[in-house]
């Protein structure tokens, strides 16, 4: 037997894996441009999070019709590829069906797969249904265009595909496993509840012609799986790797609980301090003010929040549950995150074609990506929080864009000015002496 085809897919498999490393390495190296965030606190809450968001889907079934299709895809995409370790060992050592050892098992397995791709290819079918014949709003909507309204459909194609070959392959090989005498090494093995009724169509031609289709189906499917597996770096689809992490390390804290900045809470300690002295050195270890009060590009957010912005899944449950965007506003949750990762892609970029250093663009994500306009739309509900499937917060991201406005530019709108002024001189956000506050009790 020529070893010729073992070279060739062990040689497709390096690249192939090679160049998903390499664009891993890249995301951890974009994610870590963030800030420092301590986030391993609670461990066992973060394991629960991760176990009912991430695996068990739970917030995707709030809209059953998209949340039962979805777990389809997620349970295919996930079982399926087990069959892909096997796929991977017959490439490698010229085997064939080199499970099939297993028995009654590894028909159930075999038909198990079978089952849950002709789920696949159903629910694919209907999310295709949904964007390009429906058109729900959500999919149609004014921050949805371009690369990432056929991303979606491109990424339909691919798993439709992909199902499509996987059946057509088993159906080759049940038909040549039948073939009276045998065929090759062929022996019968697996179920096949679906790509039986697929067999017939080979009814007539010769073996080895079915066996050059079943061989051309195999390496088609694992290439396909290869060129998938890269793509997801440049598709919303790396929610599939990102949304276990993202879970876990997601904000435990109380939806409408905002993070202090750590050199304000200490110079307003030092104020309330009778003891203290305001004209000492600080302590040597004392940590240094930021270089700027809120964000006002990528490098100023946590890491969280990058991380966030890669998972996002582009889905427009945030927006569409958005009261500002329901009402006409700019605001759109999906496009904070959209053009946050946007951004941060632009960042990494610039750093690749320097050697390493980020070299000032004349950019930021302020303004060139996301305008003020956007930021004070938002009413700072947390719907867009609450209703993410997988546990992103763009509130975040728009209250420390809206800091960076405050107390950097004071670029505040005149009725937020107005008030913190009236604070500040008031001790209340209306315009009247502390002295005239019950006056009204006097009024007739």
């Amino acid at each position: 037997m020529s070893i010729l085809p073992n070279i060739l897919f062990a040689i497709l498999l390096i690249l192939g894996g090679g160049y998903f490393a390499q664009n891993v390495k890249k995301l951890i190296r974009n994610i870590k441009l963030g800030q420092k965030v301590d986030r391993s606190d609670n461990p066992s809450e973060r394991w629960k999070n991760m176990a009912m968001i991430a695996l068990g889907q739970s917030k995707m079934v709030r809209r059953p019709v998209a949340g039962i299709l979805h777990i389809f895809v997620y349970i295919g995409f996930v079982i399926i590829n087990i069959e892909v370790l096997e796929i991977v060992i017959d490439g490698l050592f010229g085997t064939h069906r080199v499970f099939s050892f297993m028995g009654g098992f590894y028909d159930f397995l075999i038909g198990s797969f079978e089952i849950l791709a002709l789920l696949v290819i159903i629910a694919v079918v209907t999310f295709w249904i949904r964007r390009n014949i429906v058109k729900l709003k959500r999919f149609i909507h004014g921050d949805l265009k371009g690369w990432p309204r056929n991303d979606a459909n491109y990424i339909l194609y691919f798993e439709t595909v992909l199902m499509f070959l996987f059946l057509f392959m088993n159906a080759a090989d049940f038909h040549l496993q039948h073939v009276p005498g045998g065929f090759g090494h062929y022996n019968q093995a697996g179920a096949f509840p679906i790509s039986q009724y697929m067999a017939p169509i080979f009814d007539g031609m010769d073996n080895h012609v079915v066996e050059m289709l079943e061989r051309a189906t195999w390496w088609l499917h694992i290439c396909g799986i290869l060129v998938f597996l890269n793509y997801l770096y440049y598709s919303k689809h790396l929610h599939i790797l990102l949304a276990f992490p993202n879970t876990y390390f997601a904000n435990l804290k109380p939806q409408g609980q905002f993070d202090n900045l750590e050199s304000v809470t200490n110079e307003v300690k030092l104020m309330m301090d009778p003891n203290a002295d305001p004209f000492a050195a600080p302590a040597p270890d004392a940590d240094a003010a930021p270089a700027k009060f809120g964000a006002s590009d990528v490098q100023d957010l946590n890491w969280v929040q990058l991380m966030n912005a890669y998972t996002c899944t582009e889905c427009g449950r945030c927006t569409s549950s958005c009261p500002a965007n329901q009402t006409g506003k700019m605001l759109s949750p999906r496009k904070i995150m959209m053009d946050t990762r946007d951004r941060l892609e632009e960042v990494g970029k610039n750093i690749d074609k320097n050697k390493g250093v980020f070299v000032p663009d004349g950019k930021s994500l302020l303004n060139d990506y996301i305008t003020p306009e956007e930021l004070w739309a938002c009413t700072s509900c947390n719907a867009c929080v609450e209703e993410c499937p997988v546990n992103i917060s763009p509130l975040s991201i728009i209250m420390d864009m809206r800091r960076y406005l405050v107390m950097e530019q004071s670029a505040a709108p005149m009725e937020l000015n107005n008030m913190m002024t009236n604070i500040e001189n008031n001790g209340a956000p209306w315009q009247y002496n502390q002295m005239d506050r019950l006056n009204w009790k006097d009024e007739a």
